[in-house]
């Protein structure tokens, strides 16, 4: 069963005066692609812009792939890189949703002396 990772940029707050992003709140979403099952994973990173940095983009000219790897980059852990941090964020979340497909596949609801098809 496919387990599919979405990740997301679900608001940003910006400087009117220069367009500096100040803050940007993400999310990844893993979700079985055949089931209910489901995890995610999100926070907000807070930045401070500087107009002068060449590799300054105002708010403006943003894209969400831009916002997206400033969140790879704060999700870095030692020597890992962007690309490795995001895959490991993501395959954490698919790694819960497959446990809760593993469950799920050994354990049924009900009640015996009610029938399904009633």
């Amino acid at each position: 069963m496919p387990v599919s990772t979405t990740w997301s940029i679900n608001k940003m707050i910006h400087k009117d005066s220069d367009g500096g992003v100040i803050t940007v709140y993400w999310s990844c979403n893993a979700q079985n692609d055949s089931g209910d099952e489901s995890a995610s994973a999100g926070d907000k990173l807070h930045l401070q812009p500087d107009p002068s940095d060449p590799s300054y983009i105002p708010y403006a000219d943003l894209t969400e792939n831009d916002v997206l790897n400033w969140v790879y980059d704060s999700l870095v852990e030692g020597e890992e890189t962007p690309a490795e941090a995001k895959d490991r964020v993501a395959a954490e979340l698919v790694s819960k949703v497959d446990a809760q497909i593993a469950r799920n596949s050994t354990e049924s609801e009900g009640l015996p002396w009610v029938s399904e098809d009633a």
